[in-house]
């Protein structure tokens, strides 16, 4: 079965090598291509991350130099790999094709400056973290203290990230912050967050958040790492990944479900999901859960149909 994952850092990994990697067929990433095609990924986001020791003033360079290994490591040497820069090319990939999706993870490279932003949009970014898991210009992240939230600057990225009809992206948002974004954010998801009701961590989403974001047109993607699935890291299961998406859909619907690996930005991974070419793994436990249509819907048709609506906004 055919799967979208909404969040990797393979350009991370890449950037941070010491050794040169080649995203076709490395054993060093968890997501290379020859992965993702024996898995059965056919659509991959690619996160621009940048790491918090990177002093403010080299950031946005950075960010940009993520941009350019996308172009020369992922896309160029690898023919079936397809930028998606408008979301109609999702329904017109051909066989063997993989979709690759550019986001930012964090607003932390831009500082104060929406040129940087909108630099960043235009060189194809998707989606739009407001933050990591700290303190930027824009909001505050998911390890600050619950009570501060979306700060004056935040407010002008969402209006730019609105306006270009750009997905904001609510998994690394504290909860003051989370409950400010909602209201304002066009088009709203949480790439890669489990159910907090099963697993207590900052990073995963309260029954009250998830509800809310449904509400609001949003989705929720399961991630698999083992601390945002349970308590005990130790021995993390497939079905204990299902089960955090077994609670989710009782909740508010697998209609809204999806998936977000976070293949190569962990160093913990689920038994029998170690890598993105075990992807069916997962797809085989969900089977024991949900019918062959809800699965489907989870894997894949969820995000599309989200996407529909966004290029149905754009035409109006």
């Amino acid at each position: 079965m055919n799967i979208i994952d909404l969040h990797c850092d393979v350009l991370y990994k890449l950037s941070t090598s010491e050794e040169p990697i080649e995203f076709s067929q490395a054993y060093q990433l968890q997501a290379s291509k020859d992965k993702l095609q024996l898995g059965h990924v056919i659509v991959q986001d690619f996160a621009i991350f940048i790491d918090k020791h990177v002093p403010q003033a080299e950031k946005f360079t950075e960010a940009m130099r993520q941009v350019e290994l996308f172009h020369t490591n992922v896309l160029q040497p690898n023919p079936e790999m397809v930028h998606i820069t408008d979301w109609n090319q999702l329904e017109t990939l051909e066989e063997g094709q993989i979709a690759a999706i550019l986001s930012l993870e964090g607003c932390d490279a831009i500082g104060e400056d929406l040129f940087k932003l909108q630099s960043l949009l235009d060189a194809g970014v998707k989606l739009v973290g407001l933050t990591w898991n700290f303190e930027n210009s824009v909001a505050f992240g998911a390890e600050e203290s619950p009570n501060k939230g979306l700060k004056p600057f935040g407010k002008q990225v969402i209006e730019l990230l609105n306006k270009r009809d750009i997905i904001i992206d609510v998994s690394h948002l504290n909860e003051q912050s989370f409950w400010d974004v909602l209201p304002l954010a066009k088009h709203i998801i949480a790439s890669h967050s489990n159910a907090r009701a099963l697993c207590d961590h900052t990073r995963n989403l309260t029954d009250d958040q998830v509800k809310a974001l449904v509400k609001n047109g949003g989705h929720i993607h399961v991630v698999y790492y083992p601390p945002f699935i349970k308590k005990d890291t130790e021995n993390v299961t497939l079905m204990d990944l299902a089960e955090h998406v077994k609670y989710l859909a009782d909740l508010v619907g697998v209609e809204h479900l999806g998936l977000g690996s976070d293949f190569d930005g962990i160093y913990k991974t689920v038994v029998g999901l170690q890598n993105a070419a075990q992807s069916q793994n997962l797809i085989a436990t969900l089977l024991e859960q949900f019918s062959i249509e809800e699965v489907e819907k989870i894997a894949n048709r969820n995000f599309l149909d989200y996407v529909k609506n966004i290029e149905e906004c754009q035409s109006m």
